[in-house]
């Protein structure tokens, strides 16, 4: 039976080499190829793919967050993060989100189609060593309003771009984003995004 795939990454050569891997493969046919992750959903609706490969560092929204999103959309549709962030928070989040699994982009072709057949299969998939990792790793402090102003502060410079985009008060943005940066145990809104971001919170 053959598995539909699609391919989700932002750096094209990447894109396009993961599929000419895939189609090498008799069971695997690359359904579809997007570079952002807001054009994830749409495109699977239109491919109807078994199995989605996401990147997470993609413009529009990130890979985990389009995760959710496929899984409300097409829950048929497994997801397997495919990544160079070995990140445990990250792998925390895209459970979180529905993902079926979790593999590090340097992780052999085999292990790779391997893994595609599991998760169509409907088993989950993780990388040992983060799985390992993840367990130890103390899930996100950030409230979800917290963590929608620490993600907007880093697409907008200013408090008041902040608040507009978010549609909230300056005066709340700066207690949400002075309560993160707590959390994260910063100085300052950028060493927060930092922190965050390295633990897989953001």
């Amino acid at each position: 039976m053959t598995i539909r795939l699609l391919i989700a990454d932002d750096q094209s050569l990447v894109r396009g080499a993961l599929a000419a891997l895939l189609s090498m493969e008799e069971d695997f046919e690359v359904v579809a190829e997007v570079g952002r992750g807001d054009e994830v959903v749409d495109a699977a609706l239109a491919a109807s793919p078994d199995v989605a490969l996401l990147d997470i560092e993609m413009p529009g929204i990130d890979g985990i967050e389009a995760a959710g999103q496929l899984g409300a959309e097409l829950p048929e549709c497994k997801v397997l993060i495919l990544t160079t962030f070995g990140r445990p928070g990250y792998l925390r989040r895209a459970m979180e989100h529905g993902a079926a699994g979790f593999l590090l982009k340097d992780a052999p072709s085999e292990e790779l189609a391997r893994a595609i057949r599991r998760a169509r299969a409907g088993e989950r998939v993780v990388d040992p060593g983060l799985a390992a990792a993840a367990l130890s790793e103390r899930p996100s402090p950030l409230t979800p309003r917290e963590y929608d102003v620490l993600a907007a502060a880093r697409e907008y410079p200013t408090v008041s771009d902040i608040a507009s985009a978010l549609h909230l008060s300056p005066g709340t943005v700066r207690n949400y984003l002075s309560a993160a940066i707590g959390k994260t145990g910063a100085r300052n809104r950028v060493e927060a995004i930092r922190a965050a971001e390295e633990r897989g919170w953001l």
